[in-house]
């Protein structure tokens, strides 16, 4: 399904250059993303490292990369805003809480049902929203301070620079994979920057990441019941969406490294590295599928890589801050570019007119949701939208075959699921006028999934006994039996054995 560029196995080398290359992509979107949310540019930097060292230590995926997000990010900014950055701290602890919480209890596995058509809408949408990230690179503060498009030869250099970055990582690898090609474009480019003396835009334009070891503190507010439920809904959304992008990107590097991650495991990890990072002043964090790319595509498949990467970082803060801010973010752009041509499903064009319209109604829907609002928002509503569309045309594939017996009472023999979606129909089956007086239905064939397929067949018998009709229902699983109340003394005992299933009902909850 995705096809990312050839890398070499697993190795100390390939985890280290990725490692490293993953780092210098992280610096630029855990500022910006510390911006969005309104804390210093050291609040996005330390959770990037804290929340990617410990997931890549013990988490369930190895390879894929977690940090700062922007899905984070925009749900954080009002929290701050309105109570401020400590507020912040207790709702990140929380949330990594949550999150433990959801592994113990082994809420991982629900992943798998997300459709085929919202996992494609969902990379496309991403794959939309990272180009759309990179454009405010494409800015410069106007005379009245307000961002304005380049123009002139500072356009020109920048797109420049972006190409050179591109051919870079495109070309490189079919002559050489002993270095990442990303790793070395970034180099390459900044080197000439530097030396040929380019006025183009680098990290250190966006905010100084200079700074000191992350500090234990308790956050600083009041532990009473009003701050619980001032943290506790954000913590709630912050946790879901964060589960909802990890276990989804997993995933996606599932599928591009041919190998199972663990979900269950995932969502511990998660959950114990946001917990510490509330600890450590840092902003929370989650799977980031743009660097998760950077790192698989460049030979990243060990938890040496997300390791690596995490120290890098902590190692720029601290020792190598003046030399990553001349960095130019044309180099950055670049390598982002890449990551978007290489996310995006570009053989979704294609299918569009080969897959049921349904599905290609929830590839679009997914994908625009995913721009406007965030990830979890498309996913959650890509699955309620599927989730109908099956509903809706499971509904029409119950019926009946009638016919007589010996003793002139007609029969009818059901087949397809009885649930909600298809009740109506069921109903319309069945001609209590004109049948004769003795009439069997026979489930023998057709399961009962819910309560309103209940209310159904005790509807039906209701009819039948008021037009003074005998009604024999055979067939109902013992469960369906304690549930009908007006057709309960019209349900059968049969030689053949009932079948065995459960109905989704609250009665018995």
């Amino acid at each position: 399904m995705f096809e990312p560029h050839a890398a070499p196995t697993r190795n100390i080398k390939n985890d280290v250059l990725s490692g490293l290359t993953v780092a210098l992509a992280l610096v630029p979107e855990a500022v910006a993303f510390a911006f969005v949310a309104g804390v210093e540019p050291l609040v996005g930097l330390y959770a990037a490292f804290m929340v990617g060292l410990i997931t890549a230590s013990i988490g369930g995926r190895p390879g894929m990369i977690s940090g700062a997000t922007g899905a984070l990010a925009v749900v954080m900014v009002a929290l701050v805003a309105d109570h401020g950055v400590e507020y912040l701290f207790a709702t990140v602890v929380l949330m990594g809480v949550i999150q433990i919480s959801a592994g113990v209890l082994h809420l991982g596995k629900f992943i798998r049902m997300v459709p085929h058509p919202v996992m494609l809408g969902f990379v496309n949408g991403l794959a939309i929203v990272i180009l759309l990230a990179q454009m405010k690179s494409f800015q410069l503060p106007g005379a009245d301070g307000t961002m304005q498009w380049m123009s002139g030869s500072a356009l020109w250099i920048m797109l420049g620079l972006v190409a050179l970055t591109m051919a870079i990582i495109h070309f490189l690898p079919k002559l050489t994979t002993a270095v990442p090609s990303s790793l070395a474009a970034i180099v390459v480019v900044s080197l000439l920057v530097i030396g040929i003396g380019f006025e183009t835009k680098t990290v250190g334009d966006i905010a100084s990441i200079a700074g000191g070891l992350p500090d234990f503190h308790l956050p600083v507010v009041p532990f009473s019941l009003e701050t619980l439920w001032i943290i506790l809904p954000y913590s709630i959304i912050l946790a879901a969406i964060g589960l909802i992008e990890s276990l989804l990107t997993l995933t996606l590097i599932d599928e591009l490294t041919d190998t199972r991650g663990r979900g269950n495991k995932e969502c511990i990890a998660q959950g114990t590295a946001n917990v510490v990072t509330g600890f450590f002043g840092g902003m929370g964090g989650c799977a980031m599928i743009g660097q998760s790319m950077i790192n698989v595509n460049s030979g990243g498949r060990g938890r040496l890589s997300g390791i690596t990467a995490a120290l890098a970082l902590l190692a720029f803060i601290l020792f190598a801050s003046s030399l990553i801010e001349q960095i130019p973010l044309a180099a950055l752009v670049g390598v982002m570019f890449i990551v978007v041509i290489g996310t995006f499903e570009w053989s979704s064009f294609r299918i569009l007119g080969k897959v049921p319209r349904a599905d290609a109604f929830i590839l679009i829907l997914v994908s625009a949701v995913t721009v406007a609002t965030d990830l979890a928002i498309a996913v959650i509503v890509g699955v309620i939208v599927s989730a109908l569309v099956f509903a809706w045309q499971h509904a029409k594939h119950i019926n009946v075959r009638t016919s007589l017996n010996e003793m002139g009472g007609k029969i009818y023999e059901l087949e397809g699921p009885l649930f909600f979606a298809s009740v109506k129909n069921f109903g319309d089956l069945f001609d209590v006028k004109n049948d004769p007086d003795d009439v069997v239905v026979e489930f023998q064939k057709s399961r009962v999934y819910d309560h309103s397929a209940v209310e159904a067949i005790d509807a039906l018998a209701e009819r039948y006994l008021k037009a003074g009709k005998r009604l024999h229902l055979r067939h109902i699983s013992p469960e369906c039996k304690k549930l009908l109340t007006k057709a309960g003394d019209l349900v059968e005992v049969n030689m053949i054995e009932d079948p065995k299933y459960f109905v989704a009902d609250d009665k018995l909850a």
